[in-house]
């Protein structure tokens, strides 16, 4: 009973759908190490993401890195999905996009992403 039971466990495992290794296809980064960035990445799993920074009021009290950029992937669902995003003196201001075929994405989810945190 005992070697039925392993052999049905080996089974199920070997049956089950294996983890996908992820390739970078693609890896740019630049930074001068004083505020200013940029960097952009792609993966073989359909996934990308880029973004570049600037230093703001340098030197002076209210001295921050502003940040835009955007970042996508492929869901189980076959289907794209975008956040592209600012972040800035005016908070985070992300906007969502999902491409053709997907179900609409839940307002509330939006609602919580484009929050503001002050």
């Amino acid at each position: 009973m005992k070697l039925l039971v392993v052999f049905v466990f080996v089974t199920v495992v070997t049956a089950a759908p294996q983890p996908q290794d992820v390739q970078v296809l693609k890896l740019v980064s630049d930074n001068d190490g004083l505020g200013t960035y940029n960097f952009e990445y792609e993966q073989s799993d359909g996934s990308k993401r880029q973004e570049k920074g600037e230093l703001r009021n340098a030197g002076a009290e209210n001295e921050f890195v502003a940040m835009s950029g955007s970042y996508s992937w492929v869901g189980p669902d076959g289907v794209t999905y975008l956040v592209n995003y600012i972040a800035d003196e005016n908070g985070f201001r992300p906007t969502i996009e999902q491409g053709p075929g997907g179900t609409p994405i839940n307002p509330f989810l939006v609602k919580i992403l484009k929050k503001e945190y002050y």
